[in-house]
């Protein structure tokens, strides 16, 4: 069986993210795919359960385990990824550098993922399958737990993404006494 590497566009991390630190249950990613590169992965996945059958011991008596993916909205299906400290994945920077084994990369973060899809065997001999295994991440947005880092966006270009509103400015705070209060309506 050939070995193909998937490579998506920029897709954006949804769920618990533990890319870079584990987490409870070691590492792990989820991301929202687009379902063009589902397709794909619907017709590759026949010729890995073909491969994976051919080496059962008793193919009648086999339990097929589902799709690594279910999809969350029409168009969008949600990819979870899982691996340890040995088959870590290089997680790179928009440029190619390494990313911080510290930075914390956080559900929102936008990425790219080059990924493989593998048949697997259980030790059980009888259930089957097909897993994803990542080849590396691009992160291209960074979310963040106190914001997002878009990259090298200068002041005047932050500026021109909201343009001016009323409220706070720096040069000129108006503190109140007293915040007011607001009655919720029911």
């Amino acid at each position: 069986m050939a070995r193909k590497i998937y490579k998506t566009p920029v897709v954006v991390l949804d769920g618990f993210q533990s890319i870079l630190q584990p987490g409870k249950f070691g590492y792990g990613l989820e991301a929202i795919i687009p379902e063009e590169i589902i397709n794909e992965l619907e017709e590759d996945r026949g010729e890995a359960l073909n491969w994976a059958v051919s080496k059962l011991k008793n193919p009648k008596r086999s339990l097929i385990k589902p799709e690594p993916w279910e999809e969350v909205s029409p168009g969008q299906f949600k990819l979870k990824f899982r691996w340890d400290d040995e088959k870590k994945p290089p997680v790179v920077d928009t440029v190619g550098q390494l990313v911080h084994p510290d930075t914390a990369i956080y559900s929102g973060s936008k990425v790219k993922l080059a990924f493989e899809q593998r048949p697997y065997i259980l030790k059980d001999g009888v259930t089957y399958g097909t897993s994803c295994k990542l080849v590396g991440v691009q992160l291209i947005e960074l979310q963040t737990g106190a914001g997002v880092d878009r990259g090298n966006l200068s002041v005047e270009d932050v500026a021109a993404l909201f343009g001016t509103s009323e409220g706070f400015t720096e040069a000129s705070p108006v503190v109140a006494d007293e915040p007011e209060l607001v009655a919720a309506e029911f």
